[in-house]
């Protein structure tokens, strides 16, 4: 691929995006062959029309209309297949109800909608029980890959437990607010 101009890297970008919904900048730089300062000046504009937003290493599509999942198994962040073990349940206000496929398209989804979330809800890895992400124990990025959303996030009622599942597999604890912050890029006061 020769030079491209701007505004032609970024109808690449837009495309891109439709098409896979999340993207690592260093794919982009790989794939326009720039580099990834490149890519951050180029997204600027899309992260301000709200079209995408910043996730961690990353962007994600921000749908223009949410919640309008194909089917009740899909999830309405990425479109994948929901495995229950994995759910993620935001409780909106007039009793709405989003589902996603994992905590990482659960959280990102609960920023994009801020206060319209009254509660939300997954299901601890290793129990099974449901448990309020608010109080609720995250591992993030771990070595063991689940098939769920990249970078994995596994969910934990207990501390201890999500602690001794790091000494094992690696990763790291973090609580609701810290997983938000971390994945979605951004200082954000959460209901913790």
């Amino acid at each position: 691929m020769g030079i491209i101009l701007r505004e032609e890297r970024q109808d690449k970008i837009v495309e891109l995006i439709k098409e896979k919904r999340n993207l690592k900048i260093t794919e982009i730089s790989q794939i326009l062959n720039v580099s990834d300062m490149t890519v951050h000046r180029d997204i600027k504009p899309l992260l301000d029309e709200g079209f995408i937003m910043k996730t961690f290493g990353g962007i994600t599509l921000v749908r223009e209309e949410p919640g309008k999942a194909q089917n009740i198994n899909e999830c309405n962040m990425c479109h994948c297949q929901i495995n229950p073990r994995f759910a993620f349940k935001l409780i909106l206000k007039e009793d709405k109800i989003e589902d996603t496929c994992c905590a990482h398209c659960g959280i990102i989804r609960h920023f994009q909608l801020g206060e319209k979330v009254v509660q939300s809800l997954s299901y601890d890895f290793l129990i099974g029980t449901t448990v309020s992400s608010y109080l609720a124990w995250f591992v993030f990025d771990s070595s063991i890959k689940v098939g769920c959303c990249m970078p994995q996030i596994l969910t934990f009622g207990n501390k201890e437990y999500a602690d001794k599942f790091v000494q094992a597999f690696g990763g790291e604890v973090l609580d609701f607010q810290e997983t938000l912050d971390k994945i979605c890029n951004k200082q954000v006061r959460g209901k913790r």
